[in-house]
């Protein structure tokens, strides 16, 4: 599986200003630079994302997110300025980000319309999900380039087979702060948002004793639940826990019940969503009676992390830390 292929172009040292050219087919606007700092190093960056030609010939300045693990990457990058909407978001903006997000219009609590979209007049749009582009959504990633928008999707979410990551690994995590750095002029904040991922991962204390999981992200009749090949596994993997569906070759998956309960798992990992949050899951666990006799129901081993860290981004790594901290503070 190749990685999105990154090709930075050489570039003087005149300063680059005005809005984004962020399609081959859109000359750049002539606006002013809110951040110019950042376009005074920039460097035209040319890559291919999920299969679509991306090429940025200057900062893009106006900017709409599509799902939280998109707008808490630009925040953690320091981009709030260039942020004129967002879109989807999967729960709040963590406390550290809060402030640089509060004035920033909120365009729909799903995928926005295109109508919607382009009343912002963005130059650029980053999305979590392909799905979010679409004719009767966001609007077809050809189709905005046309008219001068840029697109680009978080590369652990493509879907096609040459794309997708095959298994998502931090690298994978890493690579998209680096792309997205250069795409915003901004390599070295992207560089140091790395090394402190790193470094938290580095710190992480994984447990001593093996330790089986079920990765309950929703669903009640038919759960739905990490895999062995995208971001659950990706941060099981590096918390020390075993995933009982690790043998199913996909990011996600649908199981049965009476597969969760032959498999017994040690502990039960909740991802707490608005429209299903941990403790419904927890209320329909112990109240199932396929369920409730489970090792982990019984001694209430849950571990809980909220639905924007577990995708694929840049609150992964404290994900890991949170599921070993959590596990040993139930270990004490």
């Amino acid at each position: 599986m190749p990685t999105s292929r990154l090709a930075l172009a050489s570039v003087g040292v005149a300063v680059v200003l005005g809005l984004a050219a962020c399609s081959s087919d859109a000359p750049p606007a002539s606006a002013p630079s809110t951040t110019a700092t950042s376009s005074a190093a920039f460097a035209p960056v040319s890559l291919d994302n999920c299969g679509t030609d991306v090429k940025v010939t200057s900062p893009p300045e106006r900017v709409v997110t599509i799902k939280s693990s998109t707008t808490e990457m630009m925040l953690a990058l320091g981009l709030g300025d260039r942020l004129v909407g967002t879109a989807f978001a999967d729960g709040p903006v963590p406390d550290e980000w809060a402030a640089a997000a509060v004035d920033v219009p909120v365009l729909s609590p799903q995928v926005p319309g295109q109508e919607a979209l382009l009343g912002l007049d963005p130059d650029f749009v980053y999305a979590g999900w392909e799905s979010n582009f679409s004719a009767d959504g966001a609007g077809d990633r050809a189709a905005l380039g046309k008219l001068g928008i840029g697109t680009y999707v978080s590369p652990a979410a493509c879907k096609e087979p040459d794309y997708m990551p095959d298994p998502l690994t931090f690298d994978d995590v890493f690579s998209e702060v680096h792309e997205v750095g250069s795409i915003f002029g901004v390599t070295d904040r992207a560089d140091a948002v790395v090394e402190q991922m790193k470094a938290t991962l580095s710190s992480a204390k994984t447990p001593a004793e093996p330790t089986t999981a079920l990765w309950y992200s929703s669903g009640t009749d038919t759960p739905y639940v990490g895999a062995g090949i995208g971001s659950p596994q990706m941060i099981m993997d590096a918390a020390g826990l075993t995933n009982i569906f690790a043998d199913v070759h996909d990011t996600w998956t649908s199981a049965g019940w009476e597969k969760i309960v032959a498999a017994d798992p040690s502990v039960i990992v909740l991802v707490d969503a608005s429209w299903n949050t941990a403790a419904d899951k927890i209320t329909l666990l112990e109240t199932n009676a396929a369920t409730r006799e489970l090792t982990a129901v019984r001694e209430k081993r849950f571990l809980t992390l909220p639905f924007a860290a577990t995708e694929a981004g840049v609150r992964n790594a404290e994900s890991v830390v949170s599921l070993d901290e959590q596990l040993a503070a139930l270990d004490k």
